[in-house]
């Protein structure tokens, strides 16, 4: 048999992942200061990209629709030039803020140079006063961390060097709760100290505030806070030592161990409740980013439901096809020609991408309207169970699409914000052959059956199971038990417990 080189052809199908296509999956799933980031990054590396002025219209004819606005109505308006109006008024009195701090080198000499330099800066940067180019929010000071709290505390309440050594050894080894996680004996050992010594300090820096810092555990940090409100006494010491008989709402053995009587245990047990079990936290919680919604949903005045973009959450971006033009002209190189084509295929890939993103969530969130209209008119009892797949047949797109375009986006509604997973819920089959329910509505049927139940009528999980039946629920003992756990809702005998204890104490 010959051994010979052939030319074959073969025609196949395959599926290749473009850059521009892997750029466009993932504009689909980023969140509106994530997409807020990688825009200002690509604008920063493309020249012909640029942000475009926000539209004021549709937030106009709101103003104006709800009287916060002025309307015109086509009459005779004031004349400025008039000796009444404000122009004139302020041009003749010289009451503008040019004329008392004028822009001239002169300002520094009378003003000194640091007040000039702070002046400047509140005028803004296009040399007119006013509160363009100015961000209050620049003027704020910084949040002080729990660190910098504990180090300010450090300096003033030791005095001996040696001891603040070990006092910053410890606050390193403080975790954002506040708690003090660092072994003592490793770090005496790195210190070449004695345990006493750091045993000493540590005994210092717990008496720093926040009440209740440089705890080891929760115990000794519920204990440091009793202890400077002078009321660590041997019953409240005992009820401590044995949290978790309170954690198990075992009422009876803990009266025992505190020697107290119901109303006594009631009473320490609502003076645990008001101390704070993670005091740092009250130094890390930095900056929280306010929850902006992707999509608004108003209702209709014939009764439907209207399904609009949030133009806050829609980043604009313009291509500058004129700069394009004119750098194009005067470029030579081959290269810089490659480059400019390369920076405008990518602009313009972005401006469709993004598009073609606002398109994709809003044909998905209104999808999600139409099928949760009973929740928006009657609440959460009537949330269908839909899922990934209901809607992507429905909108003819594939589901992990729309698994993207559902991810970390919020809706805001007449009942709330909601991000757009919340409708995404199990089914549980009905008990009398009808409509499936939601097992967000189901949870919330169990929240309300143990709200309103009696320390002397106090529901099992299978009189639960049983009530859900009664009304068309078919649900297993199992389930009702795993979603009253997610609820944090402690089980029949522990409520049981603390009602009758509360009972006690009110009689």
């Amino acid at each position: 048999m010959a051994l010979a080189a052939k030319l074959q052809l073969r025609q196949s199908q395959s599926l290749v992942m473009t850059p521009q296509l892997m750029q466009s999956i993932k504009l689909l799933q980023m969140t509106h200061v994530e997409l807020e980031r990688f825009i200002d990054d690509e604008i920063e590396r493309n020249p012909l990209l640029d942000r475009a002025e926000p539209r004021d219209d549709a937030a106009a004819e709101r103003r104006r629709q709800d009287g916060s606005e002025p309307i015109s109505t086509g009459g005779e308006q004031p004349d400025a030039d008039a000796p009444w109006s404000a122009a004139a008024m302020s041009e003749k009195l010289d009451t503008s803020l040019e004329n008392v701090f004028p822009d001239d080198p002169g300002v520094v000499q009378r003003l000194g140079p640091d007040l000039a330099a702070q002046w400047k800066s509140v005028r803004g940067a296009n040399g007119s006063a006013g509160a363009e180019g100015f961000d209050i929010d620049d003027m704020a000071a910084a949040a002080v961390t729990l660190h910098e709290h504990v180090g300010e505390q450090i300096a003033f309440g030791l005095a001996d060097v040696g001891e603040r050594m070990i006092a910053r050894e410890l606050a390193d080894g403080l975790d954002e709760a506040g708690y003090m996680r660092a072994d003592i004996d490793e770090m005496a050992a790195r210190l070449g100290v004695e345990r006493t010594a750091v045993l000493h300090v540590l005994g210092v820096c717990q008496s720093f505030d926040p009440p209740g810092i440089f705890a080891r555990d929760l115990a000794e940090c519920l204990a440091l806070q009793l202890a400077r409100n002078d009321r660590l006494d041997p019953a409240m010491q005992a009820m401590i030592d044995n949290l978790d008989l309170l954690a198990r709402r075992d009422f009876r053995t803990l009266r025992g161990l505190c020697a107290v009587d119901e109303e006594d245990l009631v009473d320490m047990m609502a003076e645990i409740r008001r101390l704070d079990p993670r005091p740092g936290l009250a130094f890390g919680g930095g900056n929280v980013d306010t929850i902006v919604a992707d999509v608004e949903v108003r209702a209709a005045a014939d009764g439907s439901w209207t399904v609009e973009l949030n133009p806050e959450t829609l980043p604009r971006v313009l291509v500058d096809q004129v700069y394009f033009a004119q750098v194009q002209c005067r470029t030579e190189a081959l290269a810089e020609r490659e480059f400019l084509a390369e920076c405008l295929q990518s602009a313009n890939w972005l401006a469709r991408s993004l598009d073609q993103r606002a398109k994709t969530i809003l044909k998905v969130a209104t999808e999600i309207v139409r099928q949760q209209d009973a929740f928006l008119v009657h609440g959460i009892r009537h949330l269908r169970p839909i899922n990934l797949r209901t809607i992507a047949d429905a909108i003819g797109m594939h589901e992990s699409t729309v698994s993207r375009v559902t991810a970390n986006k919020y809706m805001l509604t007449p009942r709330g914000v909601f991000e757009l997973r919340y409708f995404f819920t199990a089914a549980i089959a009905s008990a009398d052959a009808g409509d499936a329910h939601s097992s967000e509505s189901v949870r919330d049927r169990i929240r309300q059956l143990i709200d309103e139940e009696k320390a002397s009528e106090v529901l099992s999980d299978d009189a639960i199971v049983d009530m859900l039946r009664e009304n068309g629920v078919d649900i297993a003992r199992r389930t009702v038990a795993k979603y009253r756990e997610a609820m944090n809702i402690p089980s029949s005998v522990q409520r049981r417990r603390e009602k009758r204890a509360l009972a006690a104490a009110a009689r």
